[in-house]
């Protein structure tokens, strides 16, 4: 009698001449280990495109803009693979920072770090970065948050649209997911605006006496709104972090607030973190459906890779699987009443 736990054979990887990366990731789900997990993402990701009406949040962490992903993301955004973005400040300053014509170099991790001190070069591990360029755009942010309106209070959505529009103005860049979300109507948030180098932009203006600062409270009612309102949902995590808890308490709220939520339908992430240790960044799935965070009845794939070496794979796959961007109806948000209003165009 056959064993109901042998099913499925492994495929020895076949190396092909043309072979096209959507390919190479549907023959890794027939592999094992990550490789498998990668297939896995990728196969959730076009799942999550072929629903009618979905709402795809991107969570972003960790130093990968300096370390060479700024086009991958604003590609991402610009084709619609994603429509709600949920990043730590420092992303958001690095993507203003290359548009702002800011340039990361490649490096080492034995350099020695006293000679790059003396020098005014900051390191990434193996990415340098000159300092003083990096507080020039420190500056142009404070002047732009010098021009917004003092009386408003601005949730981080509402400023980095303003600040997208900015940049597609000034930038040299426009290969930004700042500035690409900002055309494609697609909302940003960091709810941990002021542990970043646009923090230091507040509080400079602040104290030439232009008091503005973000609402994060109404960060939290805003991600709220969208999860209220979006038939169904997923989620793709770079990293962990904060930008992961905040997209993820957005069930949780809902529920609080008594518009009983299923969890989010669709979950990937790609992390380098383990959950053996407690932390946010590396639990699992499934540890969050105990929470009521992801759908009991979620397809999830977490692959444990660098998020350099995954997603520069994930989203060649996808670009070759274009047609479910473009076919898709993409949620369109009303921000103009005061209930949040979406369409799916």
């Amino acid at each position: 009698m056959a064993s109901k736990f042998l099913k499925y054979p492994t495929i020895p990887f076949r190396v092909e001449k043309g072979k096209t990366a959507a390919r190479i990731l549907d023959d890794m789900l027939a592999t094992g280990f990550q490789g498998k997990s990668l297939g896995e993402a990728f196969s959730v990701w076009k799942e999550m495109l072929r629903q009618k009406k979905v709402t795809v949040w991107l969570g972003i962490a960790g130093a990968i803009v300096p370390a060479g992903m700024r086009r991958v993301l604003a590609y991402l955004v610009e084709k619609r693979f994603v429509d709600v973005i949920v990043s730590t400040g420092a992303q958001a300053f690095h993507d203003a920072a290359e548009a702002l014509g800011v340039i990361h170099y490649r490096g080492s991790a034995l350099v020695d770090d006293k000679a790059l001190l003396t020098e005014g070069i900051d390191r990434f591990h193996d990415v340098l970065v000159q300092e003083n360029l990096q507080r020039q755009v420190d500056r142009q942010i404070q002047l732009f948050i010098e021009t917004l309106d003092p009386d408003y209070q601005y949730s981080s959505r509402e400023f980095f649209y303003l600040l997208g529009l900015f940049l597609n103005k000034r930038g040299k860049h426009k290969d930004s997911f700042l500035i690409q979300a900002a055309r494609a109507g697609v909302p940003v948030f960091a709810p941990a605006l002021n542990d970043s180098s646009i923090g230091y932009s507040f509080i400079m203006a602040r104290r030439k006496g232009a008091f503005r600062y973000i609402d994060q409270m109404k960060d939290t009612h805003e991600t709220a709104q969208i999860a209220q309102v979006s038939k169904k949902s997923g989620v793709v995590y770079l990293g962990g972090g904060v930008p992961k808890n905040f997209i993820q308490q957005t069930e949780l709220l809902n529920d609080i607030l008594g518009n009983k939520l299923p969890g989010h339908e669709y979950a990937i992430q790609l992390t380098t973190d383990t959950p053996h240790f407690g932390g946010l960044s590396g639990c699992t799935f499934a540890e969050g459906q105990s929470w009521g965070k992801i759908a009991k009845s979620a397809k999830m794939a977490q692959c444990f890779c660098d998020i350099t070496v995954a997603l520069p794979l994930l989203a060649q796959g996808l670009a070759e699987e274009e047609k479910l961007a473009r076919r898709r109806k993409k949620p369109a948000f009303d921000w103009s009443g005061e209930q949040l209003k979406v369409t799916y165009e």
